[in-house]
C-alpha cells in the first residue's frame, strides 16, 4: 500500500445557467488535475449549473440540464481514471437537494446531499434546498434513464503523506476515544487507489504561507476582478463613468485602472483566455495590451458634467485624474438641459422655483438639486450608448455608479440620479475604506492627482457657489459625519439594534464625548433619515458586496421600505431613559438596559 496521495481542488469561474461553458471549465480543470498527477478532483459547490441560479432552482429545466451535463462528464474520456467530485442539484423523492456527485470511470459511486445549508447574509439555500437529515445512512437512488446506460479553472493540487496524517491523529487521546465510540459511516467499495507502491520518491507539497491583504488591497483586487467579469460576460465595449472629482467617483475610476493593471499583468504572464477576452472587448483581433493607461483609454470613458454650481477645482481634478489613468475624458455642460426642464415646469405652472440662497423654500431647493442629478443620469446613458458610435467604434458602454454604502444607508442620494447605473463597484464599501483605498492608489499606482482629491471636502455641488467656492458639503447636508454613519450602520445591521438598542449601546460607547441627550438626538436623527429614505434601496444599483452593514434591499438587508418615520414608541423609550440618566447625573452608564 502506498503512503502518498495527490488530490486536486479548483476554483472555477462558473456562470449561472451557462451549462455549456460550465461543462468546458469542469473538463479543463479535470484535465489539469490529471496532468499534475492527482487521483481525486474536488470541484466547487453546484458547479454544474452555477451557484447563483436562485429561483431557477425551482425549474425542472435546471435539474434536467444538470443531469445532461453530468451525462456528458461521464461519457468524456477526460474523466477516466480519476475520482471526480462535482456539485449539482438533485431531486430525490420529490425533494430537492444540494449534492456532491462522486463518480469514477462512468460509474456514479455516491450522491451526497448537503446537511448544513447556508442561510445567513446573502445566502438563501433553505429557500431552494432541503438539508439531508439521515446521518451515517445510505439509500438507493434510481438514476434517470439518460444516465443508467453510462454507469456499467484554477486547479490546486497537493501531495501528502497519509502516514503523517494517521500518526498525528493517533496521538490525540480524546479523538481516539470519540472515534472508538462512533458508529462507522457506510463505505462504498471501489477498485481504485489514490496512492501507489512506487510513490516513495514523490515530493510532498510544502505548506503555503498565506498572504492577508489589507482592506485597501482587497478593494484594489476584488471589485476590479468583479468589473472585468461583468464586462467580458456582458459583451459590452467598456465602461462609462460620470467623474465628479470627488472621492467616490475617483475610487470607481481607480478600480477600473486597477482592473486594467491586472489584465495587462495576466496577459504578460501568458494568460491566453484573458488576451482573447480583451481582443473581443476592444474589437481588434491582433491587439495585445501592454500598458494599463493605454488599455484604460480603450475601455473607460469618463465624463465631467458641469453645471453653474460646479467649481473650477473639481473640474480640474477630474480632468487631471483622467489624464493620469489614461481614460477617454469628456467635459460637458448640463445647464441648457436643466434650464429647459425647469422652464417646462414654469411654463405649465407659472411659478419659478428658487434655490434657498435666493429666497426659495426647502422644497424648491431640493427639487432644483434633484433636477441636476437626474439629468446627469439621462446624459450618462445617452453617452454610454452613442459615444463609441460617435468615435467610429463598435458597441456600447456599461454605466458605472459611485454611491458608497454609507450614503445608501442614510439615503443621501437622489433616486434615479448617477447612483442609478448598470453596476456599482463601490456600493458595498464605506466612505472610510474608500478614502483608504484612494490613498493606497496614490502610493502604489503613482497617481499624484489623488492627493488634491483626498484633501478636498466631500460635496455634491448641487447648490450655488459662494464667491466661486463650494458652500455645500456632504456631512453638513447629512447632519452627521461619515465616521458616525459607519457606527450606526454596524449597530443597525451587525449588532441588530433598533433605535432604543442603538441608544443603549452608544450612550455607553460615547459617554466621554456626548451626553445622553446628545446621543438620543443623534440616534433619533439617524433613524428618521434612514426610514424616510429606505424606499430608495428598492432601486439600488447592483453592487459588489463588501461591507457587513450593507443596506442592499435585494439580497442582504431585507426590510420594509415604508415606515412610520416618527418612531413614536421607540423614541418615547429613549426619552424615558434619557430622563432617568439625567436625574441620576449620568452615573453608571454601563448599566443602561
Amino acid at each position: 500500500m502506498g503512503r502518498k496521495v495527490t488530490v486536486a481542488t479548483c476554483a472555477l469561474n462558473q456562470w449561472a445557467l451557462d451549462f455549456e461553458g460550465n461543462l468546458q471549465r469542469i473538463l479543463k480543470s479535470i484535465e489539469i488535475a490529471k496532468c499534475k498527477g492527482a487521483r481525486y478532483r474536488l470541484g466547487p459547490e453546484l458547479e454544474i449549473c452555477g451557484y447563483g441560479c436562485w429561483d431557477h432552482y425551482y425549474e425542472s429545466d435546471t435539474l434536467l440540464h444538470s443531469l445532461q451535463v453530468l451525462a456528458a462528464l461521464l461519457e468524456s474520456p477526460v474523466t477516466q481514471d480519476i475520482i471526480c467530485d462535482v456539485g449539482m442539484p438533485v431531486m430525490h423523492r420529490n425533494v430537492r437537494y444540494n449534492c456532491r456527485v462522486i463518480f469514477l470511470n462512468r460509474r456514479i459511486l455516491l450522491i451526497r446531499p448537503k446537511m448544513a445549508l447556508a442561510n445567513e447574509g446573502n445566502y438563501r439555500e433553505l429557500r431552494w434546498f432541503t438539508p439531508w437529515s439521515r446521518t451515517r445512512q445510505t439509500e438507493e437512488y434510481f438514476l434517470p434513464r439518460m444516465l443508467q446506460s453510462l454507469t456499467k479553472q484554477e486547479v490546486l493540487t497537493a501531495t501528502l503523506d497519509l502516514e503523517d496524517v494517521r500518526s498525528y491523529r493517533a496521538e490525540i487521546s480524546s479523538r481516539n476515544l470519540a472515534a472508538s465510540k462512533a458508529n462507522p459511516y457506510p463505505r462504498v467499495k471501489v477498485d481504485f487507489a489514490l496512492s501507489s507502491r512506487e510513490d516513495l520518491l514523490e515530493p510532498l507539497s510544502e505548506p503555503l504561507e498565506w498572504k492577508y491583504h489589507s482592506p485597501a488591497e482587497e478593494i484594489s483586487l476584488g471589485p476590479a476582478c468583479w468589473l472585468w467579469d461583468f464586462l467580458r460576460r456582458s459583451q459590452q465595449a467598456g465602461f462609462f463613468l460620470p467623474l465628479s472629482g470627488g472621492v467616490d467617483s475617483t475610487a470607481t475610476a481607480c478600480l477600473v485602472y486597477s482592473m486594467c493593471r491586472q489584465v495587462c499583468e495576466a496577459v504578460n504572464n501568458g494568460n491566453q483566455e484573458v488576451l482573447a477576452d480583451v481582443r473581443t472587448i476592444v474589437d481588434q483581433l491582433d491587439y495585445t495590451p501592454r500598458d494599463p493607461r493605454e488599455l484604460c483609454g480603450r475601455v473607460l470613458t469618463t465624463c465631467y458634467m458641469a453645471s453653474e454650481n460646479s467649481s473650477r477645482e473639481t473640474r480640474d481634478r477630474a480632468a487631471e485624474l483622467a489624464r493620469q489613468i489614461g481614460s477617454h475624458h469628456i467635459g460637458l455642460d448640463i445647464d441648457p438641459a436643466v434650464k429647459a426642464v425647469v422652464g417646462i415646469f414654469s411654463l405649465v405652472t407659472g411659478k419659478r422655483p428658487l434655490f434657498a440662497v435666493h429666497g426659495g423654500s426647502r422644497r424648491e431647493n431640493l427639487a432644483l438639486q434633484n433636477v441636476q442629478a437626474r439629468i446627469r443620469m439621462v446624459v450618462a446613458y445617452l453617452f454610454a450608448q452613442l459615444s463609441l458610435w460617435a468615435r467610429g467604434a463598435r458597441g456600447g458602454l456599461l454605466v458605472l455608479g459611485s454611491a458608497n454604502v454609507d450614503e445608501s444607508l442614510l439615503g443621501y442620494l437622489t433616486k434615479y440620479d448617477c447612483s442609478s447605473a448598470d453596476i456599482n463597484p463601490i456600493g458595498g464599501i464605506s466612505k472610510t475604506d474608500l478614502r483608504a483605498f484612494v490613498h493606497f492608489c496614490l502610493e502604489h499606482f503613482q497617481l499624484p492627482a489623488l492627493e488634491g482629491i483626498l484633501a478636498a471636502p466631500a460635496t455634491a455641488e448641487l447648490e450655488p457657489l459662494a464667491d466661486g467656492r463650494v458652500s455645500q458639503t456632504d456631512e453638513e447636508d447629512m447632519g452627521m459625519t461619515y465616521a458616525d454613519l459607519s457606527v450606526y450602520g454596524r449597530l443597525r445591521k451587525v449588532a441588530k439594534t433598533g433605535p432604543y438598542g442603538m441608544f443603549c449601546k452608544l450612550v455607553s460607547l460615547w459617554k466621554d464625548v456626548c451626553s445622553p441627550r446628545q446621543v438620543a438626538d443623534k440616534v433619533r436623527w439617524f433613524f428618521c433619515k434612514y426610514s424616510m429614505n429606505r424606499h430608495k434601496m428598492t432601486t439600488l444599483t447592483p453592487a459588489y458586496h463588501a461591507e457587513s452593514y450593507s443596506p442592499d434591499d435585494n439580497r442582504f438587508d431585507l426590510r420594509p421600505f415604508l415606515y412610520n418615520t416618527s418612531w413614536p414608541w421607540q423614541f418615547r423609550c429613549i426619552e424615558a431613559q434619557v430622563l432617568r440618566l439625567e436625574s441620576r447625573g449620568c452615573q453608571d452608564l454601563d448599566g443602561v438596559d
